[in-house]
């Protein structure tokens, strides 16, 4: 019963209002943790995310996998409850609860109905999976059987391949270079005991952040926090990761693969959350491979050439810097003209840079599109982790649209000829041929 409800609610979801911005407060809590908050009244729900710097960087040496399967088993036992039991709890309240992990962060969240009739024992659950998993050891080779099956499954996709192989040319040694999936041989050596250490060093007040979006008020939003992270031990955030190394020749790197296309993925380490040419960096890459059919990339190689039926760029900022990344699919006949084409695009843009009508065209389509984008509690509350993790302003969505308008020509050339460097690049080519 309660679940149709909160289907219905999201099927009836009424946009969050941005015209007058997004009231963002921010507190931390005695064990260090820091909580971040947006009322919204529009429906009778709350989202909350609990954010860790937890993510694959912080695998231990040999260990890959170990912080994507901590997360996945948290919901797996806690004391007294079994992976079902907690399932049953969730859904009895109409709570959705999940976890996810990337390179860089841990991320746990929890939707619920407002109603303090459902939505405290849902915190309850939260706050004691993330306090007290006990990692159930029969669940543990489910997930690590599951996760083996899902590597076999990308041994077989040559876009999984090309991705994987990226990373591991473009980062070497760094610790961004793990799939954070594991491998098969770090995945086979992983316990029950990796699991309980990575959980005590990692998902503690000091290297937390919540978010809290919806339907309460902010004198309930501290009670929320404390009844969600509050019990945490206090701990230590983890140091600095190492920095991303250099790259000041580029290379190819072809991966065999039985197949008539070609995958394509070139690039280099681009920028990092919080750099001062993101800016610019974002409204020239919308320009140059980030505004689909519309990009030069697409017109050039696609519309013109007809080398491939999809071509796009893209900068991924991380805590370190993360990869600048053009990529696209092409015949196997066709690779070496298609990726020439595509340096010789990249390389005219960063020379030159866009026109006045591209920087127009694209200013009005990121700053027209931003609102969809904010625009229900669960959208706001991605964001809000962002903002949080990486310690960005906490005006940032409000001055989003100003800082889009305010990019010039003249910043976006010089970020450019500053940041990309078409001959440092990294190729990696997955298909047939050498």
């Amino acid at each position: 019963m309660f679940t149709r409800w909160l289907l219905l609610f999201s099927l009836f979801c009424v946009p969050v209002s941005v015209t007058a911005g997004v009231k963002i407060e921010n507190w931390t809590l005695g064990n260090g943790a820091r909580a971040y908050f947006v009322e919204s009244r529009e429906l009778p729900m709350l989202q909350v995310r609990v954010v860790f710097d937890a993510g694959a960087s912080r695998d231990p040496a040999g260990k890959a996998g170990v912080a994507t399967l901590t997360a996945a088993m948290l919901d797996e036992g806690t004391k007294g409850l079994s992976a079902n039991d907690i399932a049953i709890r969730f859904e009895s309240v109409g709570a959705e609860f999940g976890t996810g992990v990337d390179r860089d962060m841990a991320s746990v969240s929890l939707r619920s109905l407002s109603d303090s009739a459902l939505l405290d024992p849902a915190l309850d659950l939260l706050a004691q999976l993330l306090v007290a998993p006990t990692f159930p050891v029969a669940d543990l080779e489910l997930k690590r059987a599951q996760s083996l099956v899902a590597l076999q499954k990308d041994a077989q996709s040559p876009g999984a391949i090309a991705a994987k192989t990226f990373y591991r040319e473009l980062y070497g040694q760094h610790p961004y270079a793990s799939d954070p999936l594991g491998d098969e041989k770090s995945l086979k050596a992983i316990t029950r005991e990796d699991l309980m250490v990575f959980h005590r060093r990692y998902y503690v007040g000091a290297n937390a952040r919540i978010v809290i979006v919806g339907d309460i008020s902010k004198r309930q939003a501290r009670k929320v926090a404390e009844r969600v992270v509050g019990k945490l031990p206090a701990g230590k955030a983890p140091g600095p990761l190492p920095p991303v190394r250099k790259l000041f020749t580029g290379w190819q790197k072809h991966v065999v693969f039985s197949a008539t296309q070609t995958h394509v993925n070139m690039g280099h380490p681009g920028m990092r959350r919080g750099d001062p040419d993101y800016f610019p960096l974002y409204v020239g890459n919308y320009i140059l491979g980030g505004g689909g059919l519309v990009s030069r990339l697409s017109v050039e190689v696609r519309e013109k050439q007809g080398l491939s039926y999809s071509v796009y760029s893209y900068f991924l900022p991380l805590r370190m810097p993360g990869p600048l990344s053009i990529g696209l699919q092409t015949k196997n006949t066709q690779r070496d003209q298609a990726i020439k084409l595509v340096r010789q695009v990249l390389t005219k843009f960063v020379a030159e840079g866009p026109t006045e009508k591209e920087l127009e065209a694209a200013k009005k389509h990121l700053t027209g599109s931003f609102p969809l984008r904010i625009d229900s509690n669960g959208k706001i509350a991605e964001y809000l982790a962002v903002i949080a993790f990486y310690d960005l302003p906490l005006n940032y969505l409000d001055n989003f649209i100003s800082r889009i308008e305010a990019v010039t020509l003249k910043q976006i050339r010089d970020a450019f000829r500053r940041r990309v460097r078409p001959e440092h690049m990294v190729t990696v080519t997955v298909g047939a041929g050498h």
